[in-house]
């Protein structure tokens, strides 16, 4: 199993200065020296964090696979191809919301998902769709032709340590089952940290986790490459 390193936060405490430092670049460096298999942005609508130029900067002096997290809009599917980022990882998006809040709803909009991925595999970029553990939106997926699902781990994350705990894993290995066996393939992220994640290793063929604030918030006391490096050998 595999470690995407979301950056977003670095690009928050930028901008809480409106200045350059902390450098969403040198953090994109550090994760692939850190041996990070992805390095994950969300360019929202607002810009919150994550502006434009960072993805270009990125995408110039990294190596490491970009997976730009995007709402399902004109402007960031142009965005997306003006850009070639390795992947594309299409989220359901609010303006108003801290963080994603949940599951992409590709149930019911099946039509309009299969139209805006098409052009992205045309370009040759891998499309994944960020969707509950759930069978409606897993088929869905499939229908849509996407390349691959990651699963939102937030309602296990939230009941981690309490009764419920359980319930909310089996719904994701359920979820993963199925979608390897319509041939999508499994990535899975959200509120992932380093007392959670152990369980993602009980779920059979999950590719890459996106974890991204765990790490960050750890990076303030021990460094990020080494808050990298901690979690993927809780992963491996």
């Amino acid at each position: 199993m595999e470690l995407g390193v979301n950056i977003d936060h670095i690009a928050t405490l930028r901008n809480a200065r409106a200045g350059v430092e902390p450098s969403v670049l040198d953090a994109a460096i550090i994760a692939q020296r850190a041996k990070a298999s992805a390095i994950t942005i969300h360019l929202r609508e607002d810009r919150r964090h994550i502006k434009d130029y960072d993805l270009i900067e990125i995408k110039n002096n990294v190596k490491t696979n970009i997976n730009l997290e995007m709402a399902a809009t004109e402007e960031m599917q142009k965005i997306a191809l003006e850009n070639k980022p390795y992947s594309c990882c299409i989220v359901p998006e609010k303006r108003k919301e801290i963080t994603t809040e949940g599951g992409l709803d590709v149930f019911s909009q099946e039509n309009y998902m299969k139209g805006f991925i098409k052009p992205l595999r045309d370009a040759g970029i891998v499309v994944s769709l960020f969707i509950d553990p759930d069978e409606k939106q897993v088929f869905s997926a499939h229908n849509c032709n996407a390349d691959f699902i990651e699963l939102h781990t937030g309602a296990y994350s939230d009941a981690f340590g309490s009764e419920k705990e359980n319930e909310e894993f089996e719904k994701l290995k359920t979820a993963a089952a199925l979608a390897q066996n319509l041939g999508l393939k499994v990535n899975a992220g959200h509120g992932l940290n380093y007392q959670n994640v152990h369980r993602m290793r009980e779920i059979d063929g999950i590719i890459e986790l996106n974890i991204g604030h765990s790490i960050i918030s750890r990076a303030v006391f021990v460094g990020l490459e080494r808050a990298i490096e901690e979690m993927r050998d809780l992963i491996l």
